[in-house]
């Protein structure tokens, strides 16, 4: 069979589906048969699922050949090996479906995620709808750390730029498009290995509303063999300069239609793809290879970012970055080291006598060969306090609480702590007496509050440093509240 062959569904009524979903594939054999029963078995039966061949050379092609000669809902084309973006406009081409999905051949989708993407569709009118995300790690569903902050909180008819932890959400395959919207706006995948990223841009910023849904609408597989050569593959010269294009594709986009994501972007490329230049560097040295070219390509993709994200980036991600635009990269190998062999979160320590600066506790400190300014391991702004209530008890004059005070990524106990009651009008300082190295009690009397809620706040010292805050539940995270009834002075609402 050529491989631009069509085989036609045999639609008993030729109507057209509700939903299209675009699958390339490209050597996936050991994959695609999960992939594709998972289509088959979706609770919105209303489908065609477009396979795309994207000039595989392993058995792929005939698995994709079984599931159409099977079932009337599955279609195949094929292409010359032109690389997945290519592949999914082919698949869009063909497409006949109302709303627009894509998954890829090594991945598995969740029975009713379809269902539940068209439905809120459907219900809202938004231009597309986006879920929440799983890796599939040998056989097991684990979190995705792309999407683990998007889709906490779902809300529906939201835009990323009300929303903008979307900016994080840069992936095609855990959405539904509407047809139209898709048309309309012209929208294309690039050629290249990083085709979705633009895309997935464009679509969040050109849309007028967006559905945030909380279930889990995609399985994404880590493959076996991305220890080797696809990890390989991301290392490689030609691969990080074709990141580095879509990276300018996407800011001159956003810098045109969305100025004010920016930042967000440029943050997560230093948190997540600037990963694979240091790796690329790392091997570098480990090989005693010739590192300028590969140097050369770190400082352009260092000159594409907003000089203040790169400023106010963590302390440890500075000094990373310090290091690379100095050339030193036998030292950014040994903090990449450091970073990986951490048990824990290092620890921010306080240096000086007269004016005391919290710093990083990373390797090169004030060493004086290289002579690294202080201020790239300064992480007075990453420490955060930590106050939870733990207990609340009945006791003789009212009631007792029992809380916890520290302060992450230090190690010393808290200089001075205070502790009072608020109902949004009255403020009720409380004694605290120290109990241990972070435990504080303090006894609220119950004759001086109102009816209504009340919140615990905390103010804490330390060497310099002074944090506010309300205090948290020990249990939940939500912050900690206390029920007191209006009819009487002598009694609360403890929380269980």
């Amino acid at each position: 069979m050529l491989p631009s062959t069509r085989i036609e569904p045999r639609s008993e009524f030729g109507m057209i589906p509700l939903l299209s979903v675009v699958v390339p594939f490209y050597n996936v054999e050991p994959y695609l048969t999960e992939c594709l029963k998972s289509l088959a078995a979706q609770t919105l039966e209303d489908i065609e699922v477009i396979l795309v061949d994207d000039g595989s050379v392993d058995g792929s092609r005939r698995v994709a050949e079984d599931f159409a000669a099977r079932d009337a809902r599955f279609v195949l084309v094929g292409q010359r090996n032109l690389g997945p973006g290519p592949a999914r406009n082919q698949g869009i081409r063909q497409a006949r479906g109302a709303y627009l999905a894509f998954a890829d051949g090594d991945d598995v989708v969740p029975p009713g995620a379809y269902e539940v993407l068209t439905g809120s569709l459907a219900e809202t009118g938004s231009d597309l709808a986006c879920g929440a995300v799983r890796r599939l790690v040998d056989g097991e569903l684990e979190e995705s750390v792309l999407h683990e902050k998007v889709f906490r909180r779902p809300k529906l008819c939201t835009h990323i730029t009300d929303k903008q932890v979307l900016i994080r959400d840069r992936t095609v395959w855990n959405k539904v498009y509407r047809r139209d919207f898709w048309e309309r706006h012209g929208l294309s995948f690039p050629s290249g290995i990083y085709e979705d990223v633009p895309v997935a841009m464009q679509a969040h910023v050109l849309a007028t509303s967006v559905d945030m849904v909380g279930d889990v609408v995609y399985h994404w597989r880590k493959r076996d063999e991305e220890g080797t050569s696809i990890t390989q593959r991301r290392r490689e010269l030609s691969n990080l300069n074709e990141r580095l294009a879509a990276i300018r594709s996407v800011r001159a986009f956003l810098d045109e239609r969305a100025p004010e994501l920016l930042d967000g972007f440029d943050s997560l490329v230093l948190e997540k793809d600037i990963i694979f230049l240091f790796q690329a560097m790392e091997g570098c040295v480990e090989r005693r290879e010739e590192p300028g070219p590969l140097l050369d390509l770190g400082r352009a993709w260092l000159a594409e970012l907003s000089p203040h994200v790169l400023a106010t980036a963590p302390s440890l991600r500075r000094l990373e970055l310090h290091l690379l635009r100095r050339g030193l990269l036998a030292e950014l190998r040994a903090v990449r080291e450091f970073r990986r062999g951490r048990n824990d979160v290092t620890r921010v320590v306080p240096r000086g006598r007269r004016a005391t600066g919290w710093y990083g506790d990373y390797p090169f400190f004030r060493n004086r060969r290289l002579r690294i300014p202080d201020e790239v391991f300064d992480a007075r702004d990453e420490i955060k306090l930590i106050a939870e209530v733990e207990a609340c008890e009945r006791a003789e004059a009212g009631y007792r609480l029992r809380v916890h005070v520290s302060f992450h990524r230090v190690d010393r106990r808290v200089a001075k702590v205070s502790l009072w009651l608020s109902d949004g009008r009255r403020r009720v300082p409380l004694e605290v007496k120290r109990k241990g190295r972070h435990g504080f009690v303090a006894v609220a009397d119950a004759g001086r509050l109102e009816g209504g809620t009340w919140r615990l706040g905390v103010r804490a010292e330390l060497r310099g440093l002074v944090f506010k805050g309300w205090c948290r539940d020990g249990d939940s995270s939500a912050t900690w509240r206390i029920s007191v009834p209006g009819r009487s002075r002598t009694g609360m609402d403890i929380p269980q």
